[in-house]
């Protein structure tokens, strides 16, 4: 029988993995289209030197936090939903799982639209054949997230190096169509926009998915091997996203890599491509999806509440709800950095770096130092005109330190055992 990947209890050592696993599998969860977008936002903005500085700051940013949060998750064996029962209680934890589990199911239907429309665009596909297509993949793309870490493991194995290649071909082509490094820094900005705005963007764009990386990171060997990997998902991988796109819209006024390799004639790569870009980043989504849902519902039956979310966004992908969905999912964005920040809070504060076992620990119905300390946190990242993801964290963290001083009003509740 395949293990369950344990969605309502702790990964154990036995079940741990090593640091080239554990990288290929984030690395395949950051490789993603909307990060080559908001690149190629900031390559129309900034020349090339300022540009570079933008993307190692944001990616800095986005590292750091992304690793605290696979610390924390390697020790413990614990994901992002899981320890949400601890900083926001039993039935309080059911917030998180609402709002990073219909992030998820956004983006999934908007990757599936998104593969169907492009396959009609650049094949020649009659447009008939769109639904279909939606409905294949919406589909398809769920059946390693079934199989578990281990699917996505074996995907990541084959598609991340390829990628990688791609792009390489790609960014090796482009400088020389630009006419070199030389020419590169020639290019003339064609937008503007201010240096605080361009680190939000970069840190802002991938903060949620590296708030439920921890479902991976959680699998890592040691602490150590989470953190490295993190870093070169977050950091490296999704860094490289950021300047392929930058660099796209700089040489050919395309952001997306698919755009750009049709643009220099790699008809073969672009689709090549496309499938793996969007595969890698599917499955992964769709399994954070499954991940949230069995703790909302908790139930370890996590196929089928993947293969339910997977028609949810299939669904969503048809009916053209993608285009409403991927504002208000940004707007997400704004709202799921402070819960990172509640976690790290209540992980080295309250249970000073070590939290009891699932089935050991007695938790509150409702943690309201948890809660209030989102309330805060949110409510910074919504008013802050400066890296409002970066305040939300910190607002939420100083939030619940100064909370804690406050008398707990829930009384706990012993957790069942799953």
């Amino acid at each position: 029988m395949e293990p369950s990947d344990y969605p309502l209890t702790e990964v154990p050592r036995s079940d741990r993995k090593g640091l080239v696993s554990t990288s290929l599998v984030l690395l395949g969860f950051t490789f993603f289209t909307s990060t080559m977008w908001a690149g190629g936002t900031l390559g129309e903005a900034f020349a090339i030197g300022e540009l570079l500085w933008i993307i190692l700051a944001g990616n800095l940013l986005l590292g750091g936090y992304a690793a605290t949060l696979a610390y924390i998750a390697c020790k413990s064996g614990l994901n992002s939903v899981l320890m949400g029962r601890f900083c926001f209680g039993e039935v309080g934890s059911k917030l998180s799982d609402v709002i990073l589990g219909f992030t998820q199911i956004g983006w999934y239907a908007w990757g599936t639209a998104t593969i169907a429309l492009i396959l009609v665009k650049t094949t020649g596909i009659p447009e008939a054949y769109t639904t279909p297509l939606m409905v294949f993949f919406g589909l398809a793309f769920c059946l390693t997230a079934m199989v578990g870490y281990r699917g996505l493991d074996l995907l990541s194995r084959f598609a991340v190096p390829a990628m990688l290649i791609f792009i390489l071909i790609s960014l090796y082509k482009g400088l020389i169509d630009v006419g070199g490094l030389e020419g590169l820094a020639s290019q003339i900005p064609t937008a503007t926009m201010n240096v605080t705005a361009a680190i939000t963007i970069v840190f802002g764009t991938f903060v949620s998915g590296g708030t439920q990386a921890t479902n991976w990171s959680r699998f890592a060997s040691t602490p150590k091997v989470a953190v490295i990997a993190t870093l070169a998902a977050f950091f490296v991988g999704n860094g490289l996203m950021v300047l392929t796109g930058a660099l796209g819209a700089l040489i050919y006024q395309q952001a997306d890599i698919v755009d750009v390799l049709l643009a220099q004639g790699l008809v073969v790569l672009a689709v090549l491509m496309l499938f793996l870009n969007i595969w890698t980043t599917q499955d992964n989504t769709i399994y954070n999806f499954a991940v949230a849902g069995c703790n909302l519902l908790r139930t370890d039956k996590r196929r089928i509440v993947t293969v339910s979310g997977a028609m949810i966004g299939t669904v969503l992908a048809i009916g053209g709800m993608y285009n409403l969905l991927i504002p208000f999912l940004v707007l997400l964005g704004t709202f799921i950095p402070p819960i990172g920040g509640v976690i790290m809070a209540d992980f080295w504060l309250k249970h000073k770096g070590q939290y009891p076992t699932l089935a050991e620990a007695r938790l509150p119905a409702f943690n309201w130092q948890g809660l209030g300390a989102y309330v805060i946190g949110s409510a910074a990242a919504y008013a802050s005109p400066v890296l409002p993801p970066v305040a939300g964290v910190l607002a939420a963290v100083i939030g619940y330190g100064a909370l804690s001083y406050l008398p707990s009003r829930s009384a706990a509740v012993a957790v069942t055992k799953s």
